[in-house]
C-alpha cells in the first residue's frame, strides 16, 4: 500500500506543478497507517482513512492518487468483516461522498461513475470474500463434526463388538466347565458304581473341552488380523440350530435328560439370529445344570411365520429358584442377544409351579443367502 502511495512522490511531475512536499507525503502515509488495524476495528478505520483523505484534499496541494487505495481497501474490509447494519449504513455512506470528493476535483461525469465503480467494486468483492469464508468455515465444521460422529461411532462399535466377544466368551466357556465340572464330580461315585458310565462321562469331559477349545479357536481366527495365520486355520461358521442336537446330547452326557423338539416348519435363518438361537439355548442348558438340580429339561424351537420362539423349561427347584439366582452374566447376555434382533427374553417359574422356563422370541429378518437350516 505505501509504495503505491509512494509512486507519485517520485514520478516526475510537470514543471508547471508545484514540487511534492514531504508534508504532502506525510499525509498520504497517514491515509494508510490506520489500515494496521481494519481487522479489529474495520469501521473506526473506515472514518480515520476518509479524515485523513479529506486533511490532505484540503490542506496540502500533493500530486494526488490515480487511485484512492487506502479508501478502497477501508471500503472492502467494512464489507467483509462488519455485521450488516454496520456495513450498508457506510457502504450508504461512501456513495454519498463520492459526488462532493468529485466535485472538489475535476467535477466530470467519467471520474463520477469511475469513483462509484471501484467502491462498489471494493464492497462487492468485500462480500464475496465474507461469504466464501462462511462457506469455507462451514464446510470446515461439517468435516469436524464428521470426523466426531465417526469417532464416536467407531467407538460405540468397539464397545459393542468387545460385549459381544464378552458373551460369546461367556457362552463357551460358561457351558463347558460347567459340564465338565458336574461330570467330573459324579465321575468318581460311576468309576465304583458303573464303570461303563464312568467312562462315557470321561469321553464326555474330553469331547466337551475339545469343543470349547474349537470354538475358542475360531473366535480367536476372527480376531486376528495376520494373513498367514488366517491361510493356515481358515474360519468356519458359528454354530446354528443345526448344531444343537449334538449340545443335546453333550448335556445329555452329564446325566440331565434333555429332550428336543420343535414346533412349526423349520426352515433357514440369517447366520446372526440361527447363532443367537444356538447362544441362547446353551446358556439356558448351562444354568439348568448348574442351578436347577433338574432331571429333565426340554428344549423346543417354534417356527411361526415371522418369530421364531425358543423355550426351555426344567422340573428343577421351580419357584424357590427365583430369578436372581441365576441373573449372572448368562442370562443378562440372553437379553442383550435378544434385544440386538428386536426379541424379547422372560425367565421365570413355570405357571406349574414345577420347574422353570426362559422364553426368548427372535424375529425372523428375510432369508440370506448365507442362512443356516434350523434342525
Amino acid at each position: 500500500m505505501q509504495a503505491a502511495l509512494t509512486m507519485p512522490f517520485v514520478v516526475p511531475r510537470a514543471p508547471e506543478l508545484p514540487d511534492a512536499t514531504w508534508a504532502a507525503y506525510a499525509l498520504t502515509t497517514l491515509t494508510a497507517v490506520p489500515l494496521v488495524w481494519r481487522r479489529s476495528a474495520p469501521v473506526a478505520v473506515y472514518f480515520a482513512v476518509v479524515a485523513a483523505g479529506a486533511l490532505y484534499r484540503f490542506s496540502v496541494d500533493g500530486p494526488g492518487q490515480p487511485l484512492p487505495y487506502p479508501g478502497l481497501v477501508a471500503v472492502y474490509t467494512v464489507a467483509a468483516l462488519s455485521p450488516p447494519r454496520q456495513r450498508l449504513g457506510i457502504a450508504a455512506l461512501t456513495f454519498v461522498l463520492v459526488f462532493p470528493s468529485v466535485a472538489t476535483n475535476s467535477g466530470a461525469a467519467k471520474e463520477l461513475l469511475f469513483s462509484l465503480f471501484v467502491f462498489g467494486a471494493a464492497y462487492v468483492f468485500g462480500r464475496l470474500t465474507d461469504t466464501r469464508q462462511a462457506y469455507v468455515r462451514a464446510v470446515e465444521d461439517r468435516a469436524a463434526q464428521s470426523e466426531r460422529a465417526n469417532r464416536i461411532e467407531a467407538e460405540q462399535a468397539a464397545a459393542r463388538e468387545r460385549a459381544r466377544i464378552a458373551r460369546e466368551m461367556h457362552d463357551i466357556l460358561s457351558h463347558a466347565v460347567s459340564l465338565m465340572v458336574v461330570q467330573a464330580e459324579a465321575g468318581p461315585l460311576a468309576v465304583r458304581t458303573a464303570p461303563e458310565r464312568a467312562e462315557a462321562m470321561f469321553d464326555g469331559i474330553s469331547e466337551t473341552g475339545r469343543d470349547a477349545m474349537a470354538q475358542l479357536r475360531r473366535m480367536l481366527g476372527v480376531l486376528r488380523d495376520d494373513a498367514a495365520l488366517q491361510g493356515r486355520s481358515p474360519r468356519e461358521p458359528q454354530p446354528g440350530p443345526a448344531a444343537l442336537p449334538l449340545l443335546v446330547e453333550r448335556v445329555r452326557a452329564s446325566g440331565l435328560d434333555v429332550v428336543y423338539e420343535t414346533a412349526g416348519e423349520p426352515r433357514p435363518l440369517p447366520g446372526d439370529t440361527g447363532t443367537t438361537a444356538y447362544r441362547v439355548v446353551q446358556e439356558a442348558l448351562t444354568n439348568v445344570v448348574r442351578h436347577a438340580d433338574a432331571t429333565v429339561a426340554l428344549v423346543r424351537l417354534g417356527y411361526r411365520p415371522d418369530l421364531l420362539e425358543i423355550t426351555v423349561t426344567d422340573d428343577g427347584r421351580g419357584p424357590e429358584r427365583s430369578a436372581d439366582d441365576v441373573l449372572g452374566h448368562g442370562l443378562i447376555g440372553v437379553r442383550e442377544r435378544a434385544a440386538a434382533h428386536g426379541g424379547t427374553a422372560r425367565t421365570g417359574p413355570r405357571p406349574d409351579d414345577r420347574g422353570f422356563e426362559l422364553v426368548v422370541t427372535l424375529p425372523i429378518p428375510s432369508v440370506g443367502s448365507g442362512a443356516e437350516v434350523g434342525s
